[in-house]
């Protein structure tokens, strides 16, 4: 259990450093977006 916690938490502190403001998380989330619509219309992210 505690090593389950520890991944999580480095996990979850890699993805938090890994967009530093707000908007460069909105720019993430457009982005997954982005590819989602792309993969269901055929083509590549």
């Amino acid at each position: 259990m505690r090593k389950l916690l520890v991944i999580a938490l480095f996990g979850s502190s890699m993805a938090l450093g890994a967009c530093n403001t707000v908007q460069g998380l909105g720019k993430d989330i457009s982005s997954a977006g982005e590819c989602g619509e792309d993969v269901i219309n055929g083509e590549n992210c």
